[in-house]
């Protein structure tokens, strides 16, 4: 079990939202926004139990930790966003 988060809020969408990629019913709405802390959060489909066994050897998950996937357009739209350090 990982311990207790801290709180954190979001500070900002990285790329175009949604609506601007062309979601009109929003059942497929991935999205990257940046954390307080620095860190990531990702919306995206849980695939985990597909892709699991398909991690090379040097990859690992914990038990808490998912296998999320987005869109290519979604990744590169935020490019332009994520910052280089």
């Amino acid at each position: 079990m990982h311990s207790e988060l801290p709180a954190v809020n979001i500070v900002r969408r990285l790329g175009d939202s949604p609506l601007q990629r062309g979601s009109q019913t929003g059942e497929t709405c991935p999205d990257l926004f940046e954390l307080t802390d620095g860190s990531f959060a990702v919306i995206g489909t849980d695939r985990t139990e597909e892709l699991d066994a398909l991690l090379p050897a040097d990859a690992a998950r914990a038990d808490y930790e998912r296998i999320v996937v987005i869109t290519r357009d979604t990744l590169l739209r935020a490019k332009r966003d994520i910052p280089d350090a």
